[in-house]
């Protein structure tokens, strides 16, 4: 458990004590000693506790005051001691003060503390009694140990300011504390006291003996509960979050599974997928040009020639083609002669090789793949127009093979193009 409080506690109190003697000597065969009737007397004392536990203290008490009363039915010395009045001169005592802690789950702090002390201390007193004729005898000053039992209440009535309300019994080791010495019993005295208890130190802090040290485990104990549940409120967000996270992850993989599905299914198995298929629901077996219409039946081989009109309208091609500035998008202007070659391509069976070329401008990677891609257009594009793409082969070589000089804007244009041949 862990308590902010002071290890130990000073405590001082100035008290007003109120006193009986009980000099008691049973009977003996020589003489009989008792005391009639006690006189109250008061005295002042105080002391200082240095509190160890909130249950437990060692506790120093100092008093002074006078014990006084009257006695009958003994002899000493062939006088007849008929009162008596002791002046204590010093009681000094070590006591262990044993604080009954409020055991309360719910107060902190009590209110009223119930405790009892047990010690030892030394009783410094000087004797003087009267017999019948009025004769009064002093006796020496004695010094005695002593034995001191009692108990009382403490109430909290300000900060730091206990109401010390006690009783306690003190058994002297000596039979003269009333002047008479008979028999074998020792005589003890006993007193009743109110004063004020003032704590030293810091304000700040409570006083340890009245601290309720089971209240504190049970604050604690509630602490540790709200943090475990303020954990639990904590992981079970966490666990929504990783809820929520996840529905959103399936919701998304749904969709692109469905996107996946759209792009993906090919109903008549001719190898291009129905988003792409220009002609569906092809016969099996049959075989399908890019867009997924049936190629015309191969007529058998026939040896043609390539001849100067063949070569004009690819070099029409060549001459005509256009792509966007960095990019392998053929433009609109390049379709009229590319078809009229499309045309030309199906009617002879001829084949075609495509070689891309860029400038010297660029990255070497770049150039290549950007070459590769306008070649793969091209052949595309006449595919689409029912060329048989197994005529066709489209390579990149990106700034490789130049015809023209890179150093001026006219040879890097030129430079720039895709090489037909046919066979």
């Amino acid at each position: 458990m862990k308590l902010k409080l002071k290890k130990a506690t000073l405590l001082l109190t100035g008290v007003m004590v109120g006193s009986k003697l009980f000099a008691q000597t049973p009977d003996s065969a020589m003489v009989k000693d008792y005391v009639k009737s006690p006189h109250e007397q008061i005295g002042v004392g105080g002391f200082v506790k240095y509190q160890l536990l909130p249950s437990f203290g060692l506790q120093g008490d100092f008093f002074t005051g006078k014990l006084g009363g009257g006695v009958t039915g003994a002899d000493q010395e062939d006088h007849t001691y008929s009162s008596f009045k002791t002046t204590i001169r010093s009681g000094v005592e070590i006591v262990g003060v044993y604080t009954l802690t409020n055991i309360s789950w719910r107060n902190e702090k009590s209110f009223i503390q119930p405790y009892f002390v047990l010690g030892t201390g030394v009783l410094d007193y000087f004797p003087v009694y009267t017999n019948d004729a009025k004769v009064v005898t002093k006796d020496k000053e004695q010094r005695n140990p002593y034995l001191p039992v009692g108990m009382g209440l403490k109430i909290d009535i300000l900060k730091g300011v206990n109401l010390d309300l006690g009783y306690q019994v003190n058994f002297v080791n000596s039979d003269n504390v009333d002047g008479l010495v008979a028999g074998p019993t020792s005589d003890r005295f006993s007193y009743g006291h109110i004063g004020l208890e003032f704590a030293i130190g810091s304000r700040s802090k409570p006083q340890l003996a009245t601290h309720n040290p089971v209240s504190s485990m049970r604050t604690e104990y509630l602490m540790d509960e709200l943090r475990l549940q303020m954990q639990l409120d904590t992981q079970k967000a966490e666990n929504k979050q990783l809820e929520d996270a996840l529905a959103t992850t399936n919701t998304n993989l749904a969709t692109t599974n469905a996107t996946l599905t759209k792009i993906t299914t090919d109903s008549d198995g001719d190898g291009v997928p129905d988003i792409y298929d220009k002609c569906p629901n092809t016969p099996a077996g049959v075989a399908v040009d890019g867009s997924g219409c049936p190629l015309p039946v191969k007529a058998p081989d026939v040896k043609v020639y390539v001849t100067e009109e063949d070569k004009e309208i690819v070099d029409e091609a060549v001459k005509n083609l256009k792509f966007d500035s960095g990019k392998a998008t053929i433009r609109d202007n390049s379709d009229a002669s590319l078809n009229t070659l499309a045309q030309l391509l199906v009617k002879k069976g001829f084949s075609l090789k495509l070689a891309g070329y860029t400038d010297n401008v660029g990255s070497a990677a770049g150039n290549l793949k950007l070459s590769k891609n306008r070649a793969e257009a091209i052949k595309t594009y006449l595919v689409q127009q029912g060329v048989d793409p197994s005529k066709i082969t489209a390579n990149g070589y990106g700034k490789a093979r130049p015809i023209a000089s890179n150093k001026t804007n006219a040879g890097r244009q030129i430079n720039r193009r895709v090489e037909f041949s046919i066979y």
